[in-house]
């Protein structure tokens, strides 16, 4: 079974980010996965590409290509059916 693995784009100081991550986390007992944390501030490319929408969020499976599966908020549905998706296959 390949590892999902989520990218989070956000910032140091955003509350959103920081409830996105707790509601990401709160499915760590249900479903494996990583979770990295990317500071968009640290890097201009980052903030020209996601500024004003994060915090994002970006799933990948195994080595397969990385998908946007929300941002502002955790999109609870589209994460489970992902992270569901990913245990079937």
């Amino acid at each position: 079974m390949p590892v999902t693995h989520f990218t989070l784009y956000g910032r140091s100081y955003c509350h959103l980010c920081d409830d996105m991550l707790e509601a990401l986390q709160s499915l760590s007992g249900e479903y494996p996965f990583t979770v990295d944390i990317i500071d968009v501030d640290s890097d201009e490319a980052l903030v020209a590409q996601f500024d004003e929408l994060v915090p994002v969020l970006f799933g990948r499976r195994g080595d397969g290509e990385a998908v946007q599966i929300c941002h502002y908020f955790l999109d609870e549905s589209k994460t489970r059916a992902f992270l569901s998706a990913a245990r079937s296959a």
